[in-house]
């Protein structure tokens, strides 16, 4: 069973995913600037999944301990500092490793919530530092972010938008002024843009709310149901662009080839594989083979609402599956551009060839916000970018939709 649905293709590795799905890991960062709520909602969230039942680690800070032993970064020379973030990062790794090996060995679902994650060290390294590291050590950003977890959360810092409440009373290490703390916001938002699952909480509701959001977009992305405790109005929000501006008119972004299988079954059911990785765009960032991420989705009716969950795969169990693609569908090829405009993530679908007709020239901007007339506030579309119309309740303009072959092409 995958997802409830019997695969009759290869026997171990259906059971080999039934396996995974009978429990779950889920892994975690909780990042974000100075004073942006990660000690409360890191003690709010394990409250909240222990109640449900589920186990929760919490992997500490590594930065903070390795500070707190008397390590001043601002003596270190050019050198030093490139060994102590090569360091920094490799004692997260191996933290960060027990706790994932603990999680795999139980026998209840597990979160393991990480105290920020590989991708805030390089926020912090000098020019050229990270791009010498990958080289020197064989990483790359698809590893070492992307498919090492399985969603990022950054809590904007209450120095943007709450700067009544910024103080660095409550964290010894916490040195930034309101201006410092703004910066380190946004580079530490900036290291995370491209990874799959990238949330940014901002401060436009109350603390308590703000915490809530966050459990309420993790519980989301878990395929979990939620109280009204903790429901919010935030939602995916989808416009038509009419034309792709030049790459110059972006800030700094980063570029996803995208495949989408869409796959037979019930017509109450969506179920679909993707394929995600950087492999053949042109990058100022080297990509080693085999740097894409594989996943199955599947959306189903349960107690008059649809839920969706979601399964990592390897590629050998994806090429499986996509067996069984629905003959009704192309399947669909696109460029992912993902960036951050005004503190607001952005994902941007640039369908490619070979697609289906209709695709040609589409170009789908997304987002979660929790502004309704979002098109009369100019602040939150960039400026950059002409909004031919918004196609959020437009089936005409869903994947499901967008791909399926007229009677002529079946």
């Amino acid at each position: 069973m995958l997802g409830g649905r019997e695969i009759h293709l290869n026997g171990e590795i259906v059971n080999e995913i039934s396996q995974k799905k009978a429990k779950k890991v889920y892994k975690v960062v909780l990042t974000g600037g100075p004073c942006g709520g990660k000690t409360t909602g890191q003690a709010f969230v394990s409250t909240f999944f222990e109640n449900l039942g589920w186990k929760v680690f919490r992997v500490p800070e590594t930065a903070t301990h390795l500070l707190s032993g008397g390590i001043k970064v601002m003596e270190l020379d050019e050198e030093e500092a490139y060994r102590f973030q090569y360091n920094l990062i490799q004692t997260m790794l191996f933290t960060e490793n027990t706790y994932f090996e603990l999680a795999e060995s139980s026998e209840q679902n597990c979160l393991i919530i990480c105290d920020r994650g590989t991708m805030d060290a390089v926020s912090y390294m000098k020019k050229g530092h990270w791009e010498r590291m990958k080289e020197e050590f064989n990483w790359d950003n698809i590893s070492m972010r992307d498919k090492r977890y399985d969603q990022v959360i950054h809590l904007v810092s209450a120095a943007k938008g709450a700067e009544d409440f910024y103080t660095k009373d409550n964290n010894a290490a916490r040195f930034e002024d309101c201006n410092e703390a703004k910066e380190s916001d946004d580079r530490t938002c900036q290291a995370w843009v491209g990874h799959p699952y990238f949330d940014v909480i901002d401060n436009s509701t109350g603390f308590e709310r703000k915490i809530a959001r966050m459990v309420a977009i993790m519980c989301d992305r878990m395929g979990l149901t939620q109280g009204d405790k903790i429901r919010d109005n935030s939602q995916k929000r989808k416009f038509l662009i009419s034309s792709l501006p030049d790459k110059n008119a972006f800030p700094s972004f980063e570029d996803f080839e995208v495949e989408h299988i869409f796959l037979a079954g019930p017509d109450n059911e969506r179920s679909r594989l993707r394929k995600r990785g950087q492999r053949g765009l042109e990058l100022s960032d080297r990509c080693l083979p085999g740097s894409y991420t594989y996943q199955h989705s599947l959306s189903k009716p349960s107690n008059g609402q649809h839920i969706q969950t979601r399964t990592t795969l390897t590629s050998r169990q994806y090429q499986i599956l996509a067996k069984q693609r629905d003959g009704n569908r192309f399947k669909i090829m696109k460029t992912r551009r993902c960036f951050l405009w005004n503190d607001m993530y952005y994902q941007m679908d640039i369908y490619k060839k070979p697609q289906n007709p209709r695709c040609a020239g589409v170009i789908i901007l997304e987002t979660y916000t929790t502004t309704n007339n979002i098109l009369e506030k100019d602040q939150l579309i960039p400026d950059f970018l002409d909004v031919r119309k918004e196609v959020t309740d437009d089936q005409d303009f869903s994947m499901y939709n967008l791909c399926k072959k007229e009677a002529a092409e079946e």
